[in-house]
C-alpha cells in the first residue's frame, strides 16, 4: 500500500474526529444536553402500579437470563 493512501486515510479520519469533536463541543455549550426535569417528572407522574410492573418484568429477565442453557 503506498503512503499516500494511508496519510490521505488518516488525515480523513482525523478531519471527522475533529468535526465529530467539535459538533459535540458546541452541542454541550449550547445547552442541549441539559434537560434536568426528564428524571424529576419521570418518577413525579409514575404510579405504584407501573413500578411494580417494572419490577416484575426485572425478575423475569434475571430468571430467564439464569435458567438459560444453550444446547
Amino acid at each position: 500500500m503506498d503512503n499516500w493512501i494511508i496519510t490521505m486515510m488518516l488525515g480523513g479520519s482525523l478531519f471527522l474526529g475533529g468535526l465529530a469533536l467539535f459538533a459535540f463541543m458546541w452541542a454541550v455549550n449550547n445547552g442541549q444536553f441539559d434537560d434536568e426535569e426528564k428524571f424529576l417528572n419521570a418518577t413525579k407522574f409514575d404510579n405504584e402500579e407501573d413500578l411494580n410492573d417494572a419490577k416484575v418484568n426485572e425478575e423475569k429477565k434475571r430468571k430467564s437470563k439464569r435458567d438459560y442453557r444453550p444446547e
